[in-house]
């Protein structure tokens, strides 16, 4: 199992944002900058235009729980932030997830999955 740290520092998120590539949809930003490791960095960013503390912590979560669910099929070495926009106010779990993987299959990102046989 994968184990992705949090980006918290503002100085990345504005390094990411200027030097990052970006791809969009109706609810997220995604912005994708390779770093020079073998784990991945997710940082996630809700503006106070989203909503009150509850919205915004609501659609952080989901976020972070798609972004989880999924992480053994995302490439390596990867810094990634996720600005939720005013679309993603109100949606279910598998409409944030579907925007991820969007954006995920955009970027590239996203490595053929494997089920494994039981």
């Amino acid at each position: 199992m994968k184990k992705t740290e949090n980006i918290k520092k503002n100085e990345l998120f504005k390094e990411i944002y200027s030097t990052g590539k970006s791809y969009a949809n109706h609810n997220l930003v995604m912005y994708i900058k390779r770093n020079k490791t073998q784990e991945n960095r997710l940082g996630i960013s809700v503006s106070k235009k989203v909503g009150n503390s509850v919205i915004r912590h609501r659609i952080t979560r989901l976020i972070r729980e798609s972004y989880r669910l999924n992480e053994e099929r995302i490439l390596e070495g990867l810094d990634i932030v996720v600005v939720a926009r005013i679309g993603a106010k109100g949606k279910s779990y598998s409409e944030i997830e579907g925007s991820l993987l969007h954006l995920m299959k955009l970027h590239g990102i996203l490595v053929k999955h494997t089920t494994p046989n039981r």
